[in-house]
């Protein structure tokens, strides 16, 4: 079956896909506690959180630097992946300034779990008579 060009290039321009729930759903649950911890620790109910409030409280007593720089870290590398997704975006013909949108909104937000997809996306190529 030959495809179109038009076809091929529009399906390609407009490549937008979900990211996985579970990973996505790690991702902001973990950036969401580390938030809580360096930026309201004082209303953190660490005996409520068993093992995990104790050892949330062992790093804010003693690796508190290591927390706050490795949050703001994290921040900064999820703005590094939501640029590569524009840049990959470009690479691999996806012109749609909605879809570019998406991508990097979703990859700002779940970082690898959605840079991931684009990474493995293969757009479809034209067949040459």
């Amino acid at each position: 079956m030959v495809v179109a060009k038009s076809e091929v290039g529009r399906d390609a321009a407009v490549y937008f896909r979900t990211a996985r729930p579970l990973p996505s759903l790690v991702t902001v649950l973990a950036l969401g506690y580390v938030a809580w911890v360096v930026l309201w620790p004082e209303s953190i109910p660490f005996k409520s959180l068993g093992p995990l409030g104790s050892f949330t409280q062992y790093l804010l007593n003693h690796h508190h630097t290591l927390l706050h720089n490795g949050f703001w870290l994290a921040w900064m590398v999820h703005v590094g992946e939501s640029l590569y997704a524009m840049v990959l975006c470009k690479y691999k013909g996806i012109t749609d300034s909605q879809a570019q949108l998406l991508w990097f909104l979703q990859t700002f937000f779940f970082g690898i779990a959605s840079l991931s997809i684009l990474i493995a996306y293969r757009p479809k190529h034209q067949k040459r008579t």
